[in-house]
C-alpha cells in the first residue's frame, strides 16, 4: 500500500496558486504587459512544476491554469499583441462553466468529485451547488470579455488581479447558506451511493 501524497501547507500552496499572479502585478507596475506576461508563463510552470513534486499528482485545475497561461502567454508574446493574455480569464471561466454544465447534463457531479472528501452535502445540495457555479463562472467570464474591449490596461490589470479573486471569495462564502441547508448526514448519500 502507497503512502498517500503530501498536501504542501497552506501557505506553500497558497504562495504556489497566487504567487504567479502576484509576480506579474509587481512586473507590470514596474514595466510593461508583455514583460509581465513572460513572468507570468514562467511563474506559472516553475510553481506547477514543485505542486506537482509536492502532491505527486497532476492536480487539474492548475494544469488547466498553467496550460491556457502557457498557451495565451505564448501568442502574446510572439505576436506582441496583448489581447491574448487579457482574453485568457473569459477562456478559463467559460471552460469551468462548461465542465460543470456538461457534467451536471452527463448526470455527473463535478463539484462532488473534487470536493467529496471535504464537503458532505445531499445530491440536491451538490446539484445546485453545480449550477450556481456555473452560472458565476458564466459571469465572471462575460465580465473579462467586457472589461478587457473598455478598460484601460492599467484598470484591467488591477481587475485581473485584485477584482476577481475577492469577488470569487466573496461568492463561495455566499455559498454557506445552500451548504448548511444541504449538508448531508448520511454518508451513502452523499458519496452518490
Amino acid at each position: 500500500m502507497t503512502d498517500p501524497a503530501p498536501k504542501p501547507a497552506g501557505y506553500i500552496k497558497l504562495l504556489l496558486d497566487f504567487g504567479p499572479l502576484l509576480l506579474f502585478f509587481i512586473t507590470y507596475g514596474r514595466s510593461d504587459l508583455l514583460t509581465a506576461t513572460g513572468v507570468l508563463v514562467v511563474a506559472s510552470v516553475i510553481c506547477f512544476a514543485v505542486l506537482w513534486r509536492l502532491e505527486r499528482r497532476v492536480p487539474v485545475m492548475p494544469l488547466l491554469n498553467v496550460v491556457l497561461v502557457v498557451i495565451f502567454g505564448g501568442l502574446t508574446l510572439l505576436l506582441a499583441d496583448e489581447t491574448f493574455i487579457k482574453m485568457k480569464p473569459t477562456l478559463i471561466y467559460g471552460l469551468f462553466a462548461l465542465l460543470l454544465a456538461g457534467g451536471r447534463l452527463l448526470g455527473r457531479q463535478p463539484l462532488q468529485i473534487a470536493f467529496g472528501p471535504m464537503l458532505s452535502l445531499t445530491e440536491k445540495g451538490w446539484t445546485l451547488l453545480t449550477w450556481r457555479w456555473a452560472a458565476f463562472f458564466v459571469c465572471l467570464a462575460g465580465i473579462n470579455e467586457i472589461a478587457w474591449r473598455i478598460l484601460t490596461t492599467d484598470q484591467w490589470v488591477m481587475l485581473k488581479t485584485f477584482g476577481f479573486i475577492p469577488i470569487v471569495l466573496v461568492f463561495a462564502l455566499a455559498q454557506t447558506p445552500l451548504m448548511t441547508r444541504y449538508k448531508s448526514t448520511d454518508e451513502s448519500e452523499s458519496a452518490g451511493i
